[in-house]
């Protein structure tokens, strides 16, 4: 067992809620366990969620937040110590670490949540972080740590979704939305696979972004209300086979409009709400498929990365941020400026 020369931890802390409450501390490295790892942090990467978290904007039936809190539950690093009894991954080896880390594999369970980083538990954004083997999966050589940042929630819950759940095939059609993390690499791997890509959004500045990634189709949707209906024109009439709901309560309607029959909606998001009322008729006349998608297990996690590297992705890198900066970092992300992931060098 390999120590690490800097036994103390500089991480970053929510001390209430709100960007003015955070800060920046020293805590003690904690022991391992037997079949523990520590990395040293070199980048993480920021989610809606984390918005919501610092702001104390997440709803209690989805987690019980606790204060102090360390933020974020995304990161990539390099391992610096084992427990004795660890074998699957070795000193000097890069790695990124599992969002929830007690949903291994198999179906979600609702328990799992409380494993949640960043959310139920202490997050990742720290100078060092440890946990059981089981949660850390090795980052390709070809990916920076910033890259590899970026995986561990957004592109795993996009691979769920369009892969895990949804089983796309080549020539099949997506819609994405708007122009986060998720819905950049549900564009990114549904491109991989053959599949055509749509796009909406309510930004005219994005339009061209999206277009550049390979989006056939964007569409406007502040200016066109029933959207749907130019997905529909643009597919022949048949709707699409996948759509990735990352905006909830404001598009869910149009996207039931816009889906092909015995299509796949998955719905990774709520940015636009949880409340309002769904018309039920054409999920039954469409015979749709709605997959609630709450990230991934490290089986997934494994598999997408595994991909990733077999098909030569690159994630799509906004703009980066000191650990320093994290409450800059948050302003932009709520901004809604981005193209891609936030990320934060540590």
């Amino acid at each position: 067992m390999d120590a690490p020369v800097d036994r103390a931890n500089l991480v970053a802390q929510i001390d209430a809620f709100g960007f003015e409450h955070l800060r920046m501390l020293e805590r003690p490295l904690v022991p391992l366990h037997r079949e523990d790892v520590r990395i040293r942090v070199h980048a993480a990467s920021l989610n809606y969620h984390d918005l919501l978290v610092a702001l104390g904007q997440i709803s209690s039936r989805i987690s019980e937040i606790r204060l102090p809190l360390v933020p974020l539950s995304d990161c990539a690093g390099e391992v610096i110590e084992v427990g004795r009894s660890v074998d699957g991954v070795g000193i000097g080896d890069r790695v990124c670490l599992a969002p929830m880390p007690a949903w291994t594999a198999g179906p979600f369970k609702p328990g799992y949540m409380q494993s949640l980083l960043g959310g139920a538990i202490d997050g990742v954004l720290a100078t060092h972080v440890s946990g059981h083997q089981r949660s850390f999966v090795k980052i390709p050589d070809t990916l920076s740590f910033e890259e590899g940042a970026t995986l561990p929630t957004a592109a795993l819950t996009a691979w769920n979704a369009l892969f895990e759940l949804g089983d796309l095939k080549p020539g099949e059609t997506v819609l994405i939305q708007g122009s986060g993390g998720v819905s950049i690499f549900a564009l990114q791997f549904a491109l991989a696979a053959g599949a055509r890509v749509f796009a909406i959004t309510g930004s005219t500045a994005k339009v061209a972004s999206l277009q550049s990634l390979g989006a056939e189709h964007v569409i406007l949707y502040k200016s066109e209300a029933e959207w749907s209906r130019a997905i529909l024109e643009l597919t022949g009439g048949a709707g699409v086979d996948h759509v990735v709901e990352t905006c909830g309560a404001g598009t869910i309607d149009e996207s039931i409009k816009a889906a092909a029959i015995g299509g796949n909606i998955c719905l990774v998001g709520l940015l636009t709400g949880a409340g309002g009322r769904v018309d039920m008729l054409p999920l039954l006349a469409k015979t749709l498929h709605v997959h609630g998608v709450v990230r991934g297990s490290v089986e997934m996690l494994e598999r997408m990365i595994g991909m990733i590297e077999h098909l030569g992705i690159h994630p799509v890198i906004d703009r980066e941020f000191a650990m320093r900066d994290l409450g800059a970092a948050l302003e932009y992300l709520s901004a809604a400026r981005h193209v891609g992931k936030v990320v934060v060098r540590v």
